[in-house]
């Protein structure tokens, strides 16, 4: 390979680093566009210069980013053909410093690959949009009050990262948006992997924040999928939910204080994740959630809440005071999910609005202490169709809407309870107004639909609970 290196003297004086531009060898082909640097100026250099397509390459080394950061502004690459900023190897490069990339007015960039050790927040502001951010290392200052990542602008996505070990306040991972009532767009969250957050407060370290609570009316469509959350204790709230219209989906939680909680906000759907051991599972509030195909087994405090309210409904026009307050959760669909062996299985809450017009339809609840569910006062409930089992009390259920027998489950080596040959909950459930393709394995639902998150199969999973080998950086 011919190499034509120059060096940037005019921007570094005497500490000059290379910027080397790749041309093929006779015969071969080259990525067009590949610019290799060696030095936080040369990389500020290549970006500056950069076209759409053009991929930069940082050598690896550890790094001290000034605190003018490594700016990315008014770069516009397209949808075919990103700018793409990326370490030689994945966690190779490593930034140091107050600050790392600041992004402004720029759009379809990717950054990729680094090892993020700076002391303030990664921002990708409101005015950016398409923003990727794929297999980088996360573990900023663990400062008090710091979010180590916030999502401001449209059709972010985070994939592949790692999110890791703090014992502050402060979240992994925020999506907000502009003005004060405003979300970002159609952020999509994948196959990332947050752990370790051992901060000891009642509140303030979660996970993931979608939104907040001004928010909470504004719809994001927000999609949250296929990440692991391991030990994230810093939070009851592990995925936080504050505004409207999210999806949250095929995630696995182990061994955490935190939950999936729909605080504030409407028309979320919760759909085939697996809860397994920890507190927390899956806590409601708010309108027209759809709850399916979730497995949770194992937590110390509550399998699923149906929340009651200090509100009756957010509305536009509410004092702050009344935003922070509980909306109670009303028209909720809670179908197809399996609870086997949790502290307290369904349970709700004693506020002043109860919640209402909830069906609670072809679940499957198991426990051998305790009420399998325990409910204050609700309102135009529909219970049908559930199998309850173990030595648990049935609880405050009524009596026509479930059924008490065996469901033969067979726990599995990956920790989740399946159906075996023979189960009454076999093409058994009952309520037809729900449209329900797959079940929690990925499996194809039959025309009768079986009882709980799971379709009797002797397939392999198509979809089981998430390890770090299927996560963070080096994820497929």
């Amino acid at each position: 390979m011919r190499r034509r290196t120059f060096l940037k003297g005019s921007l570094m004086g005497s500490a000059a680093a290379a910027v080397s531009f790749s041309t093929p060898a006779q015969g071969t082909a080259a990525a067009a566009g590949t610019v290799n640097v060696s030095g936080i100026a040369a990389l500020q250099s290549a970006i500056d210069a950069a076209v759409p397509g053009d991929r930069i390459v940082l050598a690896d080394g550890t790094y001290t980013v000034p605190s003018a950061g490594i700016r990315i502004t008014g770069k516009q690459g397209t949808t075919a053909a990103p700018i793409t900023i990326v370490s030689a190897s994945r966690g190779g490069a490593v930034l140091n410093g107050p600050v790392g990339f600041l992004l402004s007015g720029s759009g379809n960039i990717t950054i990729s690959g680094f090892a993020f050790r700076q002391t303030s927040t990664f921002a990708i502001p409101a005015d950016c949009s398409r923003i990727r951010l794929t297999r980088n290392d996360f573990k900023l200052a663990d400062t008090a009050g710091l979010d180590w990542v916030t999502v401001r602008g449209d059709d972010a996505k985070i994939d592949r990262n790692s999110f890791h070990h703090r014992s502050s306040q402060g979240i992994f991972l925020v999506v907000d948006g502009p003005g004060t009532t405003a979300m970002a767009q159609r952020t999509h969250i994948f196959r990332n992997y947050f752990a370790d957050h051992s901060y000891t407060g009642a509140n303030g370290g979660e996970a993931i924040r979608l939104g907040v609570s001004h928010r909470a009316l504004s719809t994001a469509d927000a999609v949250v999928e296929y990440n692991l959350f391991e030990r994230c204790d810093g939070d009851p709230e592990a995925i936080s939910v504050k505004s409207s219209g999210n999806t949250i989906r095929y995630n696995t939680l182990r061994d955490g204080k935190g939950g999936i909680v729909l605080r504030h906000g409407n028309a979320g759907t919760v759909a085939g994740n697996h809860v397994l051991g920890g507190e927390n599972g899956v806590r409601l509030y708010g309108n027209d959630h759809l709850v399916v195909n979730n497995h949770i087994s194992g937590t110390t405090s509550r399998g699923i809440v149906i929340g009651s309210g200090t509100t009756r409904d957010h509305h536009a026009g509410e004092s702050t005071e009344e935003r922070r307050g509980n909306d109670a959760c009303d028209r909720a669909v809670i179908a197809h999910n399996t609870l086997v062996g949790n502290s307290a299985t369904i349970s709700g809450e004693s506020r002043a609005h109860e919640p209402r017009d909830v069906v609670v339809a072809d679940n499957i609840l198991v426990a051998s202490s305790g009420s399998l569910v325990d409910l204050g006062a609700t309102s135009g409930f529909t219970w049908q169709g559930n199998i309850l089992w173990g030595s648990a009390s049935n609880g405050t259920i009524p009596s026509g809407g479930f059924r008490r027998v065996d469901p033969r489950l067979r726990k599995d080596a990956d920790g989740v309870s399946r159906l075996t040959a023979g189960s009454p909950a076999v093409d058994a459930a009952t309520y037809t107004a729900l449209a329900l393709a797959e079940d929690a394995d990925g499996h194809a639902r039959a025309a009768a639909r079986d009882v709980g998150a799971d379709e009797y199969s002797t397939l392999a999973p198509v979809r089981a609970p998430l390890t770090t080998a299927d996560v963070g950086p080096d994820a497929a």
